[in-house]
């Protein structure tokens, strides 16, 4: 019962914090920088600078919840979820969007590794369920968040969508602060700076050393290559192709939505069946559907594509984390997960980069060619490298 309690609990308060995230990533924040005068490559660099965030802190915050525990380090994750929406009304030039969604990238790159740990920890059986369940909700977030979003900037401007994602973050600060997370809570020594820098480079190296843990990550940031260029230049190409960006907000909409529904069956699945195998076909996928996209203009056929990645995109995540979960020694659950969170952002800042340097230089349908070709490349690697283990 404590568990279930705990777990209805940080699913709740990520369905909100990631509703209030993705109203401001998709697709507002790339039609807000095209609004202040940014090109292809800088609206690369604006979608991906959050993540650039995730890149350094991931892992130091997954090994601080190793030393002084997941709820400390997930208090302060929710509050960088809640209150930066607040300021995106007041932006008004492309330095200062850059550096709000810096700071912005703290909420994920301290909530998450934190989150997925606690999952794993709480049910060590049944991972691949629990953490697929979990991801779900949190994916719940991408399906409403960018319909919310896209269609208040539609029907009322950017502010709008701005002030109601922060609101959405405050209802989960409420939420965390309010109720009891019943997580098990390290005794922790205070010795200073270097004792503490000491225990964490300890996790550093084990995480580092942990092969499986790398090599399923890589796979998984491969993956967010192609998340990241969808998230910056989907709804650029569907305002382009003659949609209003409502409906580009229902094509993550429905993207988030088959993930949704798919995460806790797969992981389910990959409970009984193993994690690799689905690892591959869900690469594949990915891959198949995200080439197919720039050579469609027609709405229907877009939501048929965007569910399609949705669908290949849980079959990956549901197996990898749990992968990742079961290969990490205990003591080093939270840096595994921060690893694991650090390359897919490495994959998820590099996407919209990436996309922005190929779609300047060539097309789209080139760009988006050569990343999902990625996608196949890092399917091909991760089977032959596991087989091989």
């Amino acid at each position: 019962m404590i568990a279930s309690r705990s777990f209805l609990l940080i699913c709740t308060v990520g369905i909100f914090c990631f509703i209030s995230y993705n109203m401001v990533r998709m697709p507002v924040l790339a039609l807000f920088a095209e609004s202040l005068g940014a090109g292809p490559e800088r609206i690369g660099l604006i979608v991906s600078v959050s993540t650039l965030t995730g890149v350094l802190l991931k892992l130091p915050s997954g090994a601080l919840s190793d030393i002084y525990g997941r709820r400390f380090l997930l208090r302060i994750g929710v509050v960088a979820f809640g209150l930066p929406p607040f300021l995106y009304p007041f932006i008004t030039d492309l330095n200062a969007l850059t550096a709000l969604r810096f700071m912005h990238g703290l909420a994920t790159a301290i909530f998450a590794p934190s989150a997925l740990a606690t999952v794993a920890e709480l049910f060590r059986e049944r991972r691949g369920a629990a953490l697929g369940t979990y991801t779900a909700c949190t994916q719940s977030g991408a399906l409403l968040g960018p319909f919310i979003g896209g269609y208040l900037v539609y029907a009322a401007g950017f502010n709008w969508s701005f002030v109601t994602a922060g609101i959405f973050g405050c209802i989960a600060i409420v939420l965390f602060y309010s109720l009891h997370l019943d997580v098990a809570q390290p005794r922790v020594q205070q010795k200073g700076m270097q004792p503490l820098l000491a225990e964490m480079w300890k996790g550093f190296v084990i995480v580092a050393r942990n092969r499986k843990v790398l090599i399923t990550s890589s796979t998984d940031g491969a993956k967010m290559i192609a998340n990241g260029a969808l998230m910056a230049f989907l709804p650029l190409y569907g305002v382009a192709s003659g949609l209003n960006p409502g409906e580009v907000g229902l094509l993550f909409t429905v993207q988030a939505a088959t993930s949704f529904f798919s995460k806790p069956i797969m992981g389910r699945v990959s409970d009984s069946m193993g994690r690799q195998p689905l690892i591959v076909i869900g690469l594949l996928i990915c891959a198949a559907t995200f080439v197919c996209m720039p050579h469609v203009a027609l709405f229907p056929v877009l939501l048929l594509l965007s569910a399609g990645f949705g669908f290949g995109e849980a079959v990956v995540s549901s197996s990898s984390s749990a992968l990742v979960a079961d290969s990490s020694e205990f003591k080093t659950l939270g840096a595994g997960m921060g690893m694991q969170g650090t390359i897919m952002d490495i994959g998820h800042a590099s996407g919209p980069l990436l996309a922005g340097v190929l779609i300047e230089r060539m097309s789209y349908t080139s760009a988006f060619a050569i990343i999902a070709s990625i996608q196949l490349v890092a399917a091909g690697l991760f089977w032959v490298t596991m087989r091989n283990k």
